[in-house]
């Protein structure tokens, strides 16, 4: 069974899950509490869980309650996670909301953090946070990117969202030597968009061998996680016209309004979600949703293989 901190509470179904070596694949909640609109996160998060279960493995949505990092969480559980009022919590954040005894949902950073002291290697999510337009002068960069180079899980994702610098993004990610491999495709993905217009650096085409380059990079390649980059579903993707003018009005308009920081990815999705009559949450659910589907496979064919 891998080592687990005690500070954090995993579920009986996930502890008992890793005592007897089955697969486990973690969630975050920020997409539920942050991400999407009620009713529809909760039915998300039934939809994420069951996705996972279909497939053999058992999902992990990860929290804060009670000031109690969670990895596992029960039905009346998610329905504290949908109903609104959590703080959203990246690592930093982990420290004060657990000594406060807060409640919080947690990001891509927080999750991967929290699955890894559970002892939860693969963790699926819709896109990576990354660098910022404008980081230059702003030096906006996810917290997501610096979680990477330093904590052990394989992050099943869409690539990231087309509103962020994807070649700056990637700049990182191998600066940090964290591999990205692209599923069945040889070009990085852009979230909404199947492809960002930059190429991904390996390619694996089976849950088996991204299993098989997980297991090899845990050996050979220090501290540092991985991405696992999956294009969204192509039926599902975000038309490229209907695209690029969302990305063009939403840029001017967090730039007239003064929007910055944490504040800039919020704001763009919003207006995105506003102005597709809803086909970006249709597509980032479906996104998703195959994330959470490839992130089972490759935790199975991962347990076939100790």
């Amino acid at each position: 069974m891998p080592h687990v901190s005690p500070a954090v509470a995993p579920s009986p179904e996930v502890a008992a899950a890793l005592a007897a070596g089955r697969p486990v694949v973690a969630l975050e909640s920020t997409l539920l509490a942050h991400g999407l609109p009620a009713p529809q996160n909760r039915a998300a998060a039934a939809e994420l869980e069951a996705a996972v279960r279909a497939h053999g493995a058992v999902p992990a949505t990860v929290a804060v309650l009670d000031g109690v990092p969670r990895v596992g969480l029960t039905a009346a559980e998610l329905d504290r996670v949908c109903g609104g009022g959590l703080a959203k919590l990246s690592v930093r954040d982990l420290g004060p909301a657990v000594g406060l005894g807060r409640d919080g949902a947690t990001t891509v950073a927080a999750t991967a953090a929290l699955a890894q002291a559970a002892g939860v290697a693969l963790f699926a999510t819709g896109g990576l946070g990354g660098v910022h337009r404008g980081a230059r002068d702003t030096w906006d960069v996810s917290a997501d990117l610096g979680a990477l180079a330093g904590t052990a899980v394989l992050v099943v994702c869409s690539g990231v969202k087309s509103i962020l610098d994807v070649p700056a993004t990637l700049e990182v990610l191998e600066t940090e030597s964290v591999p990205v491999l692209g599923y069945r495709t040889d070009a990085f993905p852009g979230f909404y968009r199947r492809d960002s217009g930059h190429p991904v650096p390996w390619r694996v085409d089976s849950p088996a061998e991204a299993a098989a380059v997980w297991r090899a990079h845990r050996t050979l390649g220090g501290p540092a996680g991985a991405v696992l980059a999956q294009p969204v579903p192509a039926a599902d993707e975000l038309d490229a016209g209907l695209h690029d003018r969302l990305l063009a009005e939403g840029l001017a308009l967090v730039a007239e309004r003064g929007v910055t920081g944490k504040d800039v990815t919020p704001a763009l999705l919003e207006h995105f979600h506003a102005g597709s009559g809803g086909a970006s949450l249709r597509t980032n659910l479906a996104l998703v949703r195959a994330n959470a589907e490839l992130a089972a496979q490759v935790a199975v064919a991962l347990a076939r293989v100790p």
